[in-house]
Protein backbone atom coordinates (compact mmCIF):
# COMPACT_ATOMS: atom_id res chain seq x y z
CA UNK A 1 0.00 0.00 0.00
CA UNK A 2 1.27 3.60 -0.83
CA UNK A 3 2.45 5.69 2.30
CA UNK A 4 0.63 9.17 2.53
CA UNK A 5 1.12 11.87 0.20
CA UNK A 6 3.57 14.34 1.24
CA UNK A 7 2.23 17.33 2.61
CA UNK A 8 4.00 20.50 1.24
CA UNK A 9 4.17 22.59 4.48
CA UNK A 10 5.54 25.74 2.80
CA UNK A 11 1.95 26.37 0.50
CA UNK A 12 0.78 28.04 3.46
CA UNK A 13 -0.60 28.15 7.34
CA UNK A 14 -3.02 25.50 6.98
CA UNK A 15 -0.76 23.05 5.67
CA UNK A 16 1.92 24.14 7.86
CA UNK A 17 -0.23 23.27 10.52
CA UNK A 18 -1.36 19.66 9.44
CA UNK A 19 2.38 18.93 8.00
CA UNK A 20 3.65 19.40 12.30
CA UNK A 21 0.02 17.19 13.12
CA UNK A 22 0.68 14.70 10.76
CA UNK A 23 5.01 14.22 12.36
CA UNK A 24 3.83 14.62 15.96
CA UNK A 25 0.91 11.82 15.50
CA UNK A 26 3.51 9.75 13.57
CA UNK A 27 6.47 10.35 16.44
CA UNK A 28 3.65 9.28 18.79
CA UNK A 29 2.95 6.13 16.75
CA UNK A 30 -0.58 6.38 16.51
CA UNK A 31 -2.89 6.40 13.10
CA UNK A 32 -5.49 8.67 12.68
CA UNK A 33 -8.04 6.21 13.81
CA UNK A 34 -5.81 5.93 17.12
CA UNK A 35 -5.64 9.75 17.69
CA UNK A 36 -9.49 10.95 17.10
CA UNK A 37 -10.56 7.96 19.47
CA UNK A 38 -12.59 9.62 22.28
CA UNK A 39 -12.75 12.74 20.22
CA UNK A 40 -16.73 13.49 18.18
CA UNK A 41 -14.51 13.13 15.06
CA UNK A 42 -13.49 10.48 12.74
CA UNK A 43 -10.21 9.80 10.67
CA UNK A 44 -11.33 10.87 7.76
CA UNK A 45 -12.09 14.57 9.27
CA UNK A 46 -7.81 14.20 10.60
CA UNK A 47 -6.93 13.22 8.00
CA UNK A 48 -8.18 16.72 5.91
CA UNK A 49 -6.97 18.45 8.59
CA UNK A 50 -3.49 17.17 8.43
CA UNK A 51 -3.73 18.10 4.40
CA UNK A 52 -4.74 21.29 5.28
CA UNK A 53 -7.88 20.82 3.62
CA UNK A 54 -10.07 21.67 6.50
CA UNK A 55 -9.91 23.55 9.56
CA UNK A 56 -9.42 22.10 13.00
CA UNK A 57 -12.23 22.49 15.54
CA UNK A 58 -11.01 23.84 19.18
CA UNK A 59 -12.44 20.93 20.93
CA UNK A 60 -10.14 18.63 18.56
CA UNK A 61 -7.67 20.87 18.67
CA UNK A 62 -7.59 20.54 22.98
CA UNK A 63 -8.37 16.52 22.59
CA UNK A 64 -5.19 16.42 20.08
CA UNK A 65 -3.11 18.57 22.54
CA UNK A 66 -3.79 16.05 25.64
CA UNK A 67 -3.31 13.13 23.35
CA UNK A 68 0.15 13.72 21.96
CA UNK A 69 0.88 16.04 25.17
CA UNK A 70 2.01 19.10 22.78
CA UNK A 71 1.18 21.58 25.84
CA UNK A 72 -1.87 23.55 24.01
CA UNK A 73 -0.04 23.86 20.65
CA UNK A 74 -2.72 23.12 18.55
CA UNK A 75 -5.34 24.79 20.66
CA UNK A 76 -3.26 28.38 20.63
CA UNK A 77 -2.60 28.11 16.80
CA UNK A 78 -5.95 26.53 15.44
CA UNK A 79 -7.15 30.85 15.30
CA UNK A 80 -3.99 31.42 13.37
CA UNK A 81 -5.17 28.94 10.72
CA UNK A 82 -8.68 29.92 10.55
CA UNK A 83 -7.58 33.80 10.04
CA UNK A 84 -5.31 32.37 7.12
CA UNK A 85 -7.87 29.89 5.42
CA UNK A 86 -10.49 32.83 5.36
CA UNK A 87 -7.92 35.69 4.18
CA UNK A 88 -9.18 37.24 0.95
CA UNK A 89 -12.60 36.22 2.07
CA UNK A 90 -15.17 37.38 4.42
CA UNK A 91 -15.74 35.82 7.78
CA UNK A 92 -19.24 34.83 7.58
CA UNK A 93 -18.10 32.88 4.70
CA UNK A 94 -16.05 30.65 6.42
CA UNK A 95 -17.81 27.73 6.95
CA UNK A 96 -19.15 27.61 3.68
CA UNK A 97 -15.77 27.68 2.25
CA UNK A 98 -14.86 24.30 4.12
CA UNK A 99 -18.15 22.76 3.29
CA UNK A 100 -17.82 23.53 -0.42
CA UNK A 101 -14.50 21.50 -0.46
CA UNK A 102 -15.58 18.36 0.84
CA UNK A 103 -19.50 18.52 -0.88
CA UNK A 104 -20.52 15.82 -3.49
CA UNK A 105 -23.11 18.29 -4.98
CA UNK A 106 -23.33 21.88 -4.82
CA UNK A 107 -26.10 23.45 -6.45
CA UNK A 108 -26.18 27.54 -7.07
CA UNK A 109 -28.74 30.04 -7.90
CA UNK A 110 -27.37 32.71 -9.47
CA UNK A 111 -29.71 36.25 -10.27
CA UNK A 112 -27.54 38.88 -9.57
CA UNK A 113 -24.15 38.06 -10.13
CA UNK A 114 -22.55 34.90 -11.55
CA UNK A 115 -21.28 32.60 -8.89
CA UNK A 116 -17.71 33.25 -7.46
CA UNK A 117 -16.24 30.00 -8.44
CA UNK A 118 -17.21 30.88 -12.39
CA UNK A 119 -15.66 34.18 -12.53
CA UNK A 120 -12.47 35.25 -14.13
CA UNK A 121 -9.98 37.27 -12.78
CA UNK A 122 -11.45 40.24 -14.54
CA UNK A 123 -14.86 39.90 -13.73
CA UNK A 124 -14.00 39.41 -10.08
CA UNK A 125 -11.89 42.02 -10.09
CA UNK A 126 -15.31 44.35 -11.05
CA UNK A 127 -17.26 42.77 -8.66
CA UNK A 128 -14.80 43.09 -5.87
CA UNK A 129 -13.88 46.96 -6.75
CA UNK A 130 -17.76 47.74 -7.20
CA UNK A 131 -18.08 45.91 -3.64
CA UNK A 132 -15.49 47.75 -1.72
CA UNK A 133 -14.73 50.79 -3.64
CA UNK A 134 -12.40 52.64 -0.75
CA UNK A 135 -10.25 49.02 -0.79
CA UNK A 136 -6.48 49.59 -2.07
CA UNK A 137 -5.36 48.01 -5.23
CA UNK A 138 -3.35 45.83 -2.98
CA UNK A 139 -6.32 44.60 -0.49
CA UNK A 140 -8.45 43.84 -4.11
CA UNK A 141 -5.79 41.60 -5.49
CA UNK A 142 -6.11 39.64 -2.17
CA UNK A 143 -9.79 39.06 -2.45
CA UNK A 144 -9.64 38.65 -6.34
CA UNK A 145 -6.71 35.78 -5.79
CA UNK A 146 -8.55 33.82 -3.08
CA UNK A 147 -11.83 33.88 -5.17
CA UNK A 148 -9.99 32.40 -8.28
CA UNK A 149 -8.10 29.80 -5.75
CA UNK A 150 -11.35 28.15 -5.49
CA UNK A 151 -11.57 27.13 -8.83
CA UNK A 152 -9.31 24.49 -7.78
CA UNK A 153 -12.56 22.39 -7.35
CA UNK A 154 -12.77 22.12 -11.16
CA UNK A 155 -8.78 21.00 -11.61
CA UNK A 156 -8.68 17.74 -13.65
CA UNK A 157 -6.87 15.83 -10.56
CA UNK A 158 -8.93 16.39 -8.06
CA UNK A 159 -12.45 14.17 -7.10
CA UNK A 160 -14.68 16.91 -8.25
CA UNK A 161 -18.37 17.51 -6.74
CA UNK A 162 -20.96 17.44 -9.09
CA UNK A 163 -22.03 21.62 -9.71
CA UNK A 164 -24.87 22.68 -11.17
CA UNK A 165 -25.75 26.52 -11.07
CA UNK A 166 -29.24 28.07 -12.62
CA UNK A 167 -28.39 32.00 -14.02
CA UNK A 168 -30.83 34.61 -15.11
CA UNK A 169 -30.95 35.37 -18.28
CA UNK A 170 -30.53 38.89 -17.87
CA UNK A 171 -26.52 38.01 -16.59
CA UNK A 172 -26.08 37.24 -19.82
CA UNK A 173 -26.53 40.73 -21.19
CA UNK A 174 -25.27 42.80 -18.44
CA UNK A 175 -22.08 44.09 -19.62
CA UNK A 176 -20.52 44.85 -15.91
CA UNK A 177 -17.22 44.83 -18.39
CA UNK A 178 -15.92 46.01 -21.76
CA UNK A 179 -16.72 43.43 -24.96
CA UNK A 180 -14.21 41.24 -24.64
CA UNK A 181 -13.89 40.71 -21.20
CA UNK A 182 -17.83 39.63 -20.96
CA UNK A 183 -17.02 37.42 -23.82
CA UNK A 184 -14.21 35.79 -22.05
CA UNK A 185 -16.43 35.52 -19.02
CA UNK A 186 -19.26 33.96 -20.99
CA UNK A 187 -16.76 31.71 -22.61
CA UNK A 188 -14.94 30.30 -19.96
CA UNK A 189 -18.43 29.28 -18.39
CA UNK A 190 -19.10 27.23 -21.61
CA UNK A 191 -15.75 25.79 -21.45
CA UNK A 192 -16.00 24.32 -17.97
CA UNK A 193 -19.67 22.72 -19.01
CA UNK A 194 -18.60 21.22 -22.25
CA UNK A 195 -15.13 19.98 -20.30
CA UNK A 196 -17.47 18.90 -18.46
CA UNK A 197 -17.13 20.28 -15.47
CA UNK A 198 -20.43 22.54 -14.81
CA UNK A 199 -23.84 22.06 -15.06
CA UNK A 200 -25.22 25.37 -16.57
CA UNK A 201 -28.96 26.37 -17.02
CA UNK A 202 -30.78 29.66 -18.24
CA UNK A 203 -34.05 31.01 -16.45
CA UNK A 204 -35.19 33.53 -19.57
CA UNK A 205 -36.47 36.25 -18.91
CA UNK A 206 -39.87 35.54 -19.40
CA UNK A 207 -40.26 32.49 -17.44
CA UNK A 208 -42.97 34.10 -14.86
CA UNK A 209 -43.50 33.66 -11.05
CA UNK A 210 -41.02 31.27 -9.71
CA UNK A 211 -40.02 30.25 -5.88
CA UNK A 212 -36.35 31.97 -6.00
CA UNK A 213 -37.95 35.52 -6.60
CA UNK A 214 -36.18 36.88 -3.34
CA UNK A 215 -32.47 35.72 -2.29
CA UNK A 216 -29.40 33.76 -3.44
CA UNK A 217 -28.78 30.11 -2.43
CA UNK A 218 -26.19 27.20 -2.22
CA UNK A 219 -27.20 23.82 -1.66
CA UNK A 220 -24.63 21.76 -0.48
CA UNK A 221 -24.85 17.75 -0.11
CA UNK A 222 -21.91 15.72 1.71
CA UNK A 223 -20.80 11.79 1.99
CA UNK A 224 -20.48 12.25 5.44
CA UNK A 225 -22.18 14.90 6.87
CA UNK A 226 -26.62 16.41 6.74
CA UNK A 227 -26.80 18.85 3.77
CA UNK A 228 -26.06 22.60 3.94
CA UNK A 229 -27.74 25.85 2.52
CA UNK A 230 -25.47 29.46 1.85
CA UNK A 231 -27.61 32.46 1.19
CA UNK A 232 -25.78 36.02 0.90
CA UNK A 233 -26.96 39.06 0.30
CA UNK A 234 -24.57 42.25 0.47
CA UNK A 235 -22.68 42.58 3.32
CA UNK A 236 -23.69 39.30 5.26
CA UNK A 237 -24.23 35.86 4.48
CA UNK A 238 -26.13 32.53 6.53
CA UNK A 239 -25.27 29.15 6.99
CA UNK A 240 -28.14 27.21 7.03
CA UNK A 241 -28.41 23.19 8.46
CA UNK A 242 -31.84 23.61 10.30
CA UNK A 243 -33.32 19.96 8.39
CA UNK A 244 -36.65 21.75 7.96
CA UNK A 245 -35.47 24.48 6.39
CA UNK A 246 -32.60 22.80 3.72
CA UNK A 247 -35.94 21.06 2.78
CA UNK A 248 -37.49 23.74 1.75
CA UNK A 249 -34.44 25.00 -0.10
CA UNK A 250 -34.34 22.18 -1.80
CA UNK A 251 -37.76 22.09 -3.02
CA UNK A 252 -37.45 25.59 -3.97
CA UNK A 253 -34.26 24.65 -5.64
CA UNK A 254 -36.26 21.95 -7.37
CA UNK A 255 -39.08 24.12 -9.01
CA UNK A 256 -36.78 26.64 -9.89
CA UNK A 257 -34.91 24.09 -11.76
CA UNK A 258 -38.01 23.01 -13.68
CA UNK A 259 -38.45 26.36 -15.06
CA UNK A 260 -35.15 26.35 -16.30
CA UNK A 261 -34.30 25.82 -19.82
CA UNK A 262 -32.72 22.44 -19.85
CA UNK A 263 -28.88 22.12 -19.81
CA UNK A 264 -28.07 21.74 -23.81
CA UNK A 265 -30.15 25.05 -24.34
CA UNK A 266 -29.24 26.62 -21.85
CA UNK A 267 -25.42 26.09 -22.93
CA UNK A 268 -26.20 27.19 -26.62
CA UNK A 269 -27.65 30.75 -25.25
CA UNK A 270 -24.48 31.37 -22.93
CA UNK A 271 -22.77 30.47 -26.43
CA UNK A 272 -24.97 33.09 -28.45
CA UNK A 273 -24.44 35.71 -25.81
CA UNK A 274 -20.67 35.02 -25.98
CA UNK A 275 -20.87 35.66 -29.65
CA UNK A 276 -23.08 38.74 -29.65
CA UNK A 277 -20.34 40.37 -27.19
CA UNK A 278 -17.19 38.98 -29.53
CA UNK A 279 -18.86 40.69 -32.55
CA UNK A 280 -20.30 43.89 -30.64
CA UNK A 281 -23.68 42.96 -30.70
CA UNK A 282 -25.33 42.85 -27.83
CA UNK A 283 -26.06 45.96 -28.08
CA UNK A 284 -28.88 45.49 -30.54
Amino acid sequence: MPGPKDIDGSAGVPTFYGKELRWKREQAGLTQQQLVEGSFYGYSHLSEIERGERRMPPDLAAHVDVVLKTDGFFSRRCEDVRRARRRGHAWYYEKALDAEKRADTIEVWGPNLLPGLLQTRAYAEAVVRATHPMETSDEVAIKVDARLARAELFEVDRKRPMYWVILHEALLRLPILPDAQMADQLEHIEELARRPRIVPQILPWNAGPHPFMMGTAMIMTFPDAPSMVYTESLHSGDTIDEPALVKEYRRSYDLLRAAALPPEASLAMIQAAAEDFRNGKHRD
